[in-house]
């Protein structure tokens, strides 16, 4: 990738590996500049482009550090993208806390997307952030947020507001990257932000049996395909390599003979909930479940489907839609972290792609109105049905207090 200056222009925040940027340009956008803290990340991207890289946490960033790096001017930045992590504010006193939200990472991103102004932004995050509270806000909040503080998903609903009061109109939704073509079932918050109107939520292209979309989920088969004898894995714990050996592709824990299950499992047995990571072998007819930064972890095994090993970088760079030449930096457990992290290129793509057809109006704005299949396998996860409905919330529990009073 080269920033070309295309008449696109991105700036990249909390960059990663790029996941999320290989996407953007292939949908059509030129990576102006990447901020990016970590020094592996860093120079992964070093290694793969020649786009500027600002090697530093956001907090100690201005915004016209950015605009030097990426040799623009505010009007020239069409968007500014990024994942910044969800990091809960804090409760460790009024002070402390005051000065952790005015550090919050997000409330960075927010400040950059204030300052550029650009005509669109995509905010990508985990699906967390749709209960996660503000704790605190400072006083120049206080008027208007003190009533949702510590009420579940009021951070997305605070950056909803204050993207709204900056002239953008706002959508977001969690979408399950399978339903996109990515080989990989995993679930993501897309916000994206425009000045000339709300942009409707892309439709899946894909679907598990294919019936509603026209194509079926891709399948980790079809995302290994052409890749030869994978030497560059993970070790599998002897212990785990014990009970693996009884598990069969696409299996777990629950199919290991009954007589070894509880010294297999131990206290975990008795855990509530599914437990599905639990020795666990991938299937190649299905997607992957969601890839974490360490493909060896207890509780949420990712074995190979019929061989004694973790999946491989190779596979994890696969399945997150990495081009083949793409050259990761570290260790092997820093590859494995830094593929883990990133956005699947396809889920960027898409997102890029949302925000191009908007643009241009090539677009159908009955799209939502029309979609076969839920975005999302939970319920109020979107816009028009999250923001209503946590109003909702906010006018019983007022009436409540009222009551009490």
């Amino acid at each position: 990738m080269v920033n070309n200056q295309l008449k696109y222009n991105a700036v990249s925040l909390f960059s990663g590996a790029m996941g999320l940027d290989i996407g953007l340009e292939n949908a059509g956008f030129s990576t102006a500049v990447c901020v990016e803290m970590d020094k592996l990340a860093c120079e992964t991207i070093r290694q793969n482009t020649r786009i500027p890289v600002i090697e530093n946490d956001i907090k100690n960033v201005t915004t016209q550090d950015i605009l030097e790096a990426a040799q623009l001017g505010k009007e020239d930045v069409f968007l500014v993208a990024g994942g910044p992590p969800c990091q809960a504010f804090s409760t460790a006193g009024k002070r402390l806390s005051l000065q952790d939200f005015r550090g919050n990472v997000i409330l960075n991103y927010l400040r950059v997307v204030r300052e550029i102004s650009p005509q669109y932004f995509i905010l990508e995050n985990v699906r967390g952030i749709l209960s996660t509270p503000l704790n605190s806000v400072p006083p120049e909040y206080e008027c208007e947020y003190n009533d949702i503080v510590e009420l579940p998903g009021s951070v997305i609903y605070f950056l909803w507001n204050e993207f709204k009061k900056l002239g953008y109109f706002v959508s977001f939704g969690l979408f399950n990257s399978a339903n996109y073509g990515v080989p990989q079932i995993r679930e993501r918050i897309i916000m994206f932000g425009s000045k000339k109107g709300r942009i409707p939520l892309p439709s899946p292209t894909h679907s598990e049996t294919g019936i509603e979309t026209g194509r079926k989920w891709v399948t980790i088969a079809d995302a290994f395909e052409g890749l030869g004898k994978q030497e560059q894995y993970l070790e599998i714990p002897k212990r785990i390599q014990r009970y693996l050996s009884y598990i069969k592709e696409g299996e777990n824990w629950t199919n290991l003979p009954e007589d070894i299950k509880r010294e297999a499992m131990g206290k975990s047995l008795d855990l509530n909930g599914g437990k599905t990571g639990f020795f666990r072998r991938l299937s190649f007819n299905r997607p992957s479940p969601t890839l974490l930064t360490s493909p060896i972890m207890n509780a949420t095994l990712l074995a190979h489907p019929t061989e004694m090993r973790s999946l491989s970088v190779h596979e994890y760079a696969r399945i997150q839609q990495f081009p083949d030449n793409w050259k990761l930096h570290g260790k092997i457990s820093d590859l494995f972290k830094q593929i883990g992290n990133a956005v699947p290129t396809g889920l960027g793509y898409i997102a890029g792609k949302t925000i191009l057809e908007f643009h241009t109006g090539s677009f159908d704005p009955q799209r939502e109105r029309k979609n076969r299949i839920p975005y999302s396998r939970y319920v109020g996860c979107s816009d028009f049905e999250f923001i209503p409905n946590f109003r909702n919330q906010l006018q019983k529990n007022k009436q409540q207090e009222l009551n009490f009073i």
